[in-house]
């Protein structure tokens, strides 16, 4: 009935049957960012923010988001993670998170690197909006992945 992997001939939503797919090594890069007033951002970077280390938690939270993709995003395959590392850089009006999910197995890992960018973004705000509830989370986007069938794509 349709071209789109994830509806059955019925037109049914269903999970991709990747049980014949080779495993290989794939990997996948994620980024995003989050804008805040001057002072908030700066008590990121001092670490003075009452709820604690915002910057530790957020990426604590990435890895934690990744590993639960699955539970999160339908149709999604839970994957066994052999790597999830989140780079978070402050500068004087936010932060860039940029998250790197791999895995060995028959299908990717953007979303597990989107997921992660996003939870990491998310709890960054958490954090700090008793400093400013008018953050901006965007930019949100895939950067890179490696490996499958379809190889190499970069932004």
């Amino acid at each position: 009935m349709s071209d789109l992997t994830h509806l059955d001939e019925t037109g049914a939503a269903c999970m991709v049957d990747v049980a014949g797919k080779p495993v290989t090594a794939r990997e996948a890069v994620a980024t995003g960012r989050i804008t805040m007033s001057r002072e908030a951002a700066a008590a990121i970077r001092a670490g003075s923010v009452k709820k604690g280390d915002v910057l530790a938690t957020a990426r604590i939270a990435g890895i934690m988001a990744a590993k639960k993709t699955a539970e999160l995003i339908p149709l999604c395959h839970p994957l066994p993670l052999t790597r999830v590392a989140i780079d978070l850089a402050p500068d004087d009006t936010g932060v860039t998170v940029t998250a790197t999910a791999a895995t060995e197995g028959k299908t990717g890992v953007e979303m597990e690197a989107l997921t992660a960018a996003s939870v990491a973004l998310l709890t960054l705000y958490d954090m700090a909006k008793a400093l400013d509830k008018a953050m901006v989370i965007a930019e949100v986007r895939l950067l890179s992945k490696k490996g499958g069938k379809s190889g190499d794509w970069h932004a």
